[in-house]
């Protein structure tokens, strides 16, 4: 079976723009990207995973494709740009494809021209409908590569972006592309604040995943984007898995089939035990639902041993990017430069919840003693939308 590889990676996200500066953030220090701001709830402080890398101009694209979620994406490809154009040149334009996740694309413009309508009574100059089109950062990102294989966006809300690279592994597999860019990028906006809101999910102190006193979601923005091909590197995507379990249009089942069925397909895909997996990246929003329903699934499957932490009190939840943006933080952890298995922590209050089974949390400076070998990470979205991945070390 064709083994894939995660030849490089780009990530920008609250934690910075430069994988160096994201891993000693993430694993050495402990040190949160979250910040408070009302920038997306006028007169109301959240804590936001808020990027400030400066993006790259979109005077050159045509007016559809100006969004600030596709100025994201091109943060991103900048990072990589020479791999990909060196495999596009390597293997024929038609050979590459293009797969993101997304689940905001340019709504941001559109909550800014519908404003300004109601201020003036018209659409501003440089607004398009076709800038929320959710196909865009794909569309986008071929366009500037000269990419002529599939090109295609997820929105499966929270499971977009590990989706992506569910469908850039089964390109490849199936021969249509011998390299793919996927992965995924989300962006701030009033909308998915408002909307959580409505819900009662988004909490106005640093998420608590987990813990007893978790009480909702910090949103956060970002981009990951991977090179995706048969030549060999540090890090395989070795299995994936996917499931729907339609229990409830934003709430999960409460009993975690559907997650569970999306795991135990990732490992066998990966053709490895529950016991090989070294540490498992959870969903973990901070929600009481979805904690507790996530928490049960994976003792289920692999008892109270593995080690496991949510990453989101470092980014919020970055929606449809969040599944890529944790994948990169497996990817780092996975680099030779981690021999001691440092680690991803969990940042939290330390309270854990006593209706939920103890799981071995990663505290901060939790270490294996040898590089991580195995690494699940879970996404997991509303409509019950489920996705797992498992990467391998492989040197």
């Amino acid at each position: 079976m064709t083994t894939l590889y995660l030849n490089e990676c780009a990530l920008v996200c609250a934690l910075g723009d430069d994988l160096a500066m994201v891993r000693r953030r993430l694993l050495l220090d402990a040190e949160s990207g979250l910040e408070l701001s009302d920038a997306c709830s006028p007169g109301r402080l959240l804590p936001l995973g808020r990027v400030k890398t400066a993006l790259p101009p979109l005077d050159h694209l045509p007016l559809p494709l100006r969004s600030r979620n596709n100025g994201l994406a091109l943060a991103a490809l900048v990072r990589i740009r020479p791999a990909v154009e060196s495999a596009i040149a390597r293997y024929g334009a038609h050979r590459v494809g293009v797969i993101v996740g997304t689940s905001t694309s340019g709504v941001g413009e559109t909550e800014a021209a519908l404003a300004a309508k109601h201020a003036t009574d018209a659409l501003p100059a440089g607004f398009h409908y076709g800038q929320q089109e959710m196909g865009s950062p794909a569309e986008l990102l071929a366009r500037e590569l000269g990419a002529l294989g599939p090109a295609y966006v997820h929105s499966s809300a929270c499971s977009s972006s590990a989706k992506a690279l569910a469908s850039a592994a089964r390109l490849i597999r199936m021969d249509l592309c011998d390299a793919v860019l996927a992965g995924g990028v989300d962006t701030l906006c009033g909308f998915t604040v408002a909307g959580f809101g409505a819900l009662e999910s988004v909490s106005s102190v640093p998420c608590n995943p987990l813990g007893a006193s978790r009480n909702g979601i910090n949103i956060g923005e970002g981009a990951a984007l991977f090179l995706i091909t048969r030549e060999p590197a540090a890090v395989a995507l070795c299995g994936w898995g996917e499931s729907s379990d339609g229990y409830h249009m934003s709430a999960p089942d409460p009993e975690g089939g559907g997650a569970r069925i999306a795991m135990r397909e990732a490992l066998a895909r990966a053709g490895i035990k529950p016991d090989q997996v070294d540490y498992i990246n959870l969903h973990g929003t901070a929600t009481v639902q979805n904690d507790a329903m996530e928490s049960r699934a994976v003792e289920a499957l692999f008892g109270a041993g593995v080690a496991v932490s949510s990453t989101k009190p470092f980014t919020g939840h970055t929606l449809g990017a969040a599944g890529a943006v944790e994948a990169a933080f497996c990817w780092l952890a996975m680099q030779d430069d981690n021999p001691e298995g440092l680690l991803p922590p969990h940042l939290w209050g330390g309270d854990p919840d006593p209706a939920l089974p103890r799981l071995n949390v990663a505290e901060k400076g939790a270490r294996l003693g040898r590089p991580i070998r195995h690494a699940l990470s879970n996404s997991f979205a509303f409509g019950g939308s489920n996705a797992s991945l498992v990467f391998g070390r492989v040197r």
